[in-house]
């Protein structure tokens, strides 16, 4: 165990607090920690880290305007702030499915020209994917850019936005690697390894939504970075009872986050109704990840319906129900006030949810 510095979030838009950690590493090398379970690497060079210490500056997330040891620190930072939160979500994962996750690689840094890059993405191998390294691991990386922009920082001054700062961020794309090796909802695991796909589906997006609130203690998981942007605006993904399907769209050229935002917050007020009976919420995430394991479990073939089967926002709440039956009769009515019911497909649910909402504004 190594002492560390990281940031705890406490539920507040901000990137949290300051805290010393103890993190389980296996080996430090220049610009990486080997951990049990993940492998987290600065891939822009140099020599970050010297010695046994994990105890870094953020130095305001460093970036092109910082001189080079500020931004040293903060790379340094970087790198050992998302070990953390990888290692917290894996072992999350973990502890309730009663078995580890396979492997993740973190690459810190990337995509950063023609432009610098403020986001994250996990991705899959598939020979399509020009403007990624040659060799990705079969089971699933996580890519983190560099960063880019600025955001305001606890103090109200400017903060370089670099996701690996960003828990939201870093939590986000773990999800990602969850729903892979789990509910599997592009049944990768019948492609060949090399060939798999990374297009992502609503469920995909608003699981890893829902799991990162679930990590972070808030249902504004972005609130942050899109601080500036309205609650009630979609873009902001704040997890809220307004969502519902009469807000679904679907179709292959709809924006999968915004329609995983109404997934991700049926899940969110299916948890906080369990909380209010009184029982642990650890049981409601139990039930979350177990369901979607089952879920991903069946026998299906490579087929356009199987596909489709997965897409279904029903399917993955009847599994949740059948890992938890004594939730099941809060976890459907907290669903059904969102318009998901088990045994409809995405788009019956959208048009019963825009009916219901016809009808309210037509009384």
């Amino acid at each position: 165990m190594i002492p560390a510095i990281v940031y705890i979030p406490d539920g507040r838009p901000w990137p949290g607090q300051l805290r010393e950690v103890a993190l389980d590493v296996l080996e430090l090398r220049p610009a990486e920690v080997v951990l049990p379970e993940a492998t987290v690497r600065d891939e822009r060079g140099g020599q970050l880290f010297n010695g046994s210490t994990l105890m870094f500056d953020p130095a305001a997330g460093g970036g092109p305007l910082a001189d080079a040891v500020a931004d040293r620190q903060a790379r340094a930072f970087g790198v050992t702030n998302t070990a953390f939160h990888v290692q917290r979500a894996l072992r999350f994962a973990s502890a309730l499915l009663g078995h580890p996750l396979p492997r993740l690689l973190v690459r810190i840094g990337m995509h950063d020209q023609p432009r610098r890059w403020r986001g994250g993405h996990y991705r899959l191998p598939r020979p399509s994917l020009t403007d990624e390294p040659a060799t990705l691991s079969c089971a699933g990386e996580v890519h983190l850019g560099g960063g880019a922009g600025f955001v305001p920082a606890p103090d109200g001054s400017r903060y370089f936005h670099a996701p690996a700062h960003n828990a939201a961020i870093i939590c986000h794309e773990v999800g990602h690697h969850l729903c892979r090796h789990t509910a599997d909802f592009r049944l990768n695991r019948l492609r060949p390894p090399e060939q798999q796909t990374n297009r992502k589906i609503a469920l995909d997006e608003g699981t890893a939504d829902v799991l990162t609130a679930i990590l972070l203690g808030t249902s504004d998981i972005y609130g942050w970075h899109r601080g500036t942007i309205a609650e009630w605006d979609p873009r902001r993904r704040k997890l809220q009872p307004r969502w519902t399907m009469a807000h679904f769209v679907g179709g292959r050229d709809q924006d999968p986050h915004a329609d995983g935002t109404v997934w991700a917050s049926a899940c969110w007020s299916a948890r906080e109704r369990v909380i209010a009976t009184g029982a642990d919420a650890a049981r409601f995430d139990a039930a979350l990840l177990r369901g979607m394991e089952s879920a991903g479990a069946d026998a299906a073939r490579l087929t356009k319906d199987a596909l489709s089967q997965r897409r279904q926002f029903s399917r993955l709440l009847s599994a949740i129900t059948r890992a938890d039956p004594g939730l099941a009769p809060v976890v459907l009515t907290a669903m059904a006030e969102h318009g998901i019911r088990p045994g409809a497909s995405n788009a019956a649910l959208e048009g019963a949810a825009r009916a219901d909402l016809t009808g309210e504004v037509g009384r």
